[in-house]
């Protein structure tokens, strides 16, 4: 059972950065697949971000539409943690977000077996 911790979230004015981190308890960190997803008040859960295992080329990152370009997605497995940079945030970023682990990487949520409880983030315009 990997168990995922949000943190980082928090009030920021449209334009502004935050970074996101989730460290996860499995120590076996490096063979999940982890992804950012977040939802907006009154809206479903969408996908955010995600990064593959380490693979020989280093991990793939994969980004929503709405969100490339702004955010950043990446891994530390000696801390076995994965962060979320996010620039130039937006007011429609406003959402709680979310990690989550799986075994290969996927943009549906259904795919993923672990999940943290959610930071929420909001901007303010």
């Amino acid at each position: 059972q990997v168990q995922l911790v949000e943190s980082g979230g928090g009030l920021v004015q449209a334009g502004g950065s935050l970074r996101l981190s989730c460290v996860a308890s499995e120590q076996t960190f490096n063979m999940y697949a982890m992804a950012w997803f977040r939802q907006g008040p009154g809206k479903d859960r969408e996908f955010v971000g995600g990064i593959g295992r380490t693979g020989r080329t280093g991990p793939r990152e994969y980004y929503a539409d709405s969100v490339k370009g702004r955010f950043s997605i990446s891994r530390d497995n000696a801390k076995t943690t994965v962060y979320l940079q996010m620039n130039s945030l937006k007011p429609e970023d406003t959402a709680v977000y979310y990690c989550a682990a799986g075994n290969y990487y996927s943009h549906n949520q259904n795919d993923y077996d672990y999940w943290g409880q959610g930071t929420q983030v909001t901007v303010s315009s």
